[in-house]
């Protein structure tokens, strides 16, 4: 199976392979005609015997997933990555090789988890397409004349909120994404695309927008925003970056960079806002500049 997210060419071989099918229906989209000839960004072969113990390994992070569902750690080893999903007994192993080249063993199993499965297929085209230039950004999207703003902020924030009033009181606006879209720049253009991840919001949406701006929410008793300088732009944006991969220094290195020429052309603000219409208007006119 082939699939295509932010113009990254994802193909799979082996059993559970199609996703879709496997239950990550948030893949569908995304689904194109396989082109052999054509380089993958991220090939993954999933029927691999992986032992842990034939690694140097090197632990950068360890966290549990979904109210511990798993205990998660990423792993690097020489060139590349170990990530495991550990639960009942079961290990669900991803390794990341060079050029792109990703081995699993969930195809080994009779049955996947799919929350399990669909969070390592997001480690892994992280991992792959992060030193090319793109990141996963926690964030919900919104889409106002051809432009794309994202709402970060720690979770219980209120992103979901600010873009539900955008769409209930700013005539036009759409969602893109809820939970992890791509940013990348396109010759030259930062651009948002939507993802197969979206957190709880069923939201999977094979389009891109080039980016507005990027918009750092806080609770207040007040409606507010202004524009951040450089460094705390850069500051506001990486709290939002998958957080493993910031104990890796090539990673980190790789996402500052991509977010340093994203801000260059990009205006980053904080907003401090009440959860209210006038919240969203306010944000909508300064950015658009109505």
């Amino acid at each position: 199976m082939e699939y295509i997210v932010a113009q990254y060419r994802i193909r799979t071989t082996g059993r559970h392979s199609d996703v879709v099918a496997a239950g990550v229906r948030g893949f569908a989209p995304f689904v194109v005609d396989a082109e052999p000839d054509k380089r993958a960004d991220m090939e993954l072969f999933t029927e691999t015997e992986i032992v842990k113990q034939e690694f140097d390994l090197t632990e950068l992070s360890t966290f549990d997933f979904e109210n511990e569902l798993a205990r998660c750690t990423l792993y690097s080893y020489g060139s590349g990555y170990l990530f495991e999903m550990a639960k009942d007994n079961q290990s669900y192993l991803f390794v990341k090789e060079e050029g792109g080249v990703v081995k699993a063993n969930y195809g080994l199993f009779d049955q996947v988890d799919v929350s399990l499965l669909r969070f390592g297929l997001w480690m892994m085209f992280g991992l792959c397409t992060v030193p090319l230039g793109a990141i996963a950004i926690h964030s919900s999207v919104l889409v106002k004349d051809g432009g794309a703003v994202l709402c970060l902020g720690e979770s219980g924030t209120g992103k979901s909120t600010h873009t539900r009033l955008w769409r209930e009181h700013i005539a036009g606006t759409t969602l893109l994404n809820d939970d992890s879209p791509i940013i990348r720049l396109v010759d030259g253009v930062p651009t948002a695309f939507g993802s197969p991840w979206s957190g709880k919001t069923p939201c999977y949406r094979n389009l891109s927008y080039h980016i507005r701006g990027f918009m750092r929410l806080s609770q207040a008793p007040y409606n507010k925003i202004h524009r951040l300088p450089v460094l705390n732009a850069i500051g506001a944006l990486l709290p939002s970056c998958p957080p493993a991969f910031a104990y890796d220094e090539k990673l980190q290195d790789n996402i500052c960079d991509t977010l340093s020429d994203m801000i260059s052309s990009v205006p980053v603000f904080h907003l401090e806002c009440l959860p209210d219409a006038a919240a969203a208007e306010l944000s909508y006119s300064t950015i658009f500049k109505k």
